[in-house]
């Protein structure tokens, strides 16, 4: 280890942050210090590595091929000594802390944590909710839950359910659609910073091509549901965030199919973690909650649709 006395930590740290987030901006962003101080910083490094690993162009610097072996090393070494040092910091091995997206802690996950609490009283819980990718391996999060494809770089993710969508209005709006077709003449709540639109819908309900009038554009997804149980027009929504809606019967899902979108839940964890029995613990009681709520969920939608079902003079309505 005594090469490590050649070069000054910071100017290894300028390196790797700059290779890996693709700017001098980014790097000062997360290292906190100005864009100088780190173009220094590089500078420097680079004299004492005694090979220039940036090219300076018009457009910022571009890593040269004698770093394409260098950047990815100071990368995997630099992740394990902040998980020593977020090691070090833990003064509490049962507390447990999870960073997840507001819209999936308020309208799913909150009001289910007193379970998980009666299954493991020895565990306590700090979440985290933000909207930002936060990185395990560079914080003291020790789980994220995180939508998405599940191809984020650095870390490890296991999918845990597939998103699928469906339209969900109110039961008043519901009483007069007879057919898909009718969603149409209803106006749509919008969340503008979903990742897809209405024809991930529309195209497997047989109604490609179509569009629905715009009546209202939220940025938070919970605001847009909140529009949809007041009777202000219908949305697109994902199982986890309409399902206490729909089996309290404040929205229906008048009609299928229920669209795949491509993204899922995933539980993501830093690549070089271990196994932590409170995270191990806490992913397992996840899965089992959304499983039985998936099923609750899918039942209500059956029953749902049975009970709007025509039923021939004599006949008893399906249950």
């Amino acid at each position: 280890m005594r090469n490590l006395n050649l070069v000054h930590l910071n100017g290894l740290r300028a390196l790797e942050a700059v290779g890996r987030l693709g700017s001098l901006q980014g790097a000062a962003d997360e290292l906190g210090v100005s864009i100088g101080a780190v173009s220094q910083q590089v500078i420097k490094a680079e004299r004492q590595l005694g090979r220039q690993l940036f090219e300076r162009t018009p457009k910022g610097l571009v890593p040269t091929k004698a770093a394409a072996d260098i950047l990815p090393r100071l990368t995997e070494a630099f992740s394990v000594l902040s998980g020593a040092v977020a090691a070090a910091r833990r003064h509490d091995d049962k507390l447990l802390t999870i960073s997840v997206a507001p819209v999936f802690a308020a309208r799913w996950l909150v009001h289910r944590l007193g379970g998980f609490s009666a299954r493991h009283p020895e565990i306590n819980l700090r979440m985290d909710a933000t909207t930002r990718l936060v990185d395990p391996s560079t914080s003291d999060i020790d789980l994220c839950i995180r939508v998405g494809k599940g191809r984020w770089p650095g870390v490890r993710s296991e999918l845990i359910l597939a998103q699928r969508v469906f339209p969900v209005c109110s039961p008043a709006l519901a009483r007069d659609l007879e057919e898909p077709a009718d969603i149409l003449k209803l106006p749509a709540v919008i969340d503008g910073h979903a990742l897809f639109g209405w024809d991930v819908w529309l195209e497997p309900a047989g109604l490609s091509g179509r569009t629905l009038a715009t009546r209202h554009v939220f940025n938070e997804a919970s605001l847009c549901l909140d529009a949809t149980i007041a009777g202000q027009g219908v949305m697109l929504a994902w199982q986890t965030l309409a399902s206490h809606a729909v089996q309290t019967g404040q929205l229906v899902i008048p009609f299928g199919p229920w669209a795949p979108t491509g993204d899922g839940h995933y539980f993501v964890t830093a690549q070089t973690s271990r196994r932590n029995p409170a995270v191990e613990a806490f992913k397992t009681w996840l899965r089992e909650e959304l499983a039985a709520d998936m099923q609750a969920l899918e039942s209500t939608f059956e029953r749902s649709i049975r009970s709007r079902m025509p039923v021939a003079p004599g006949q008893a309505p399906a249950l």
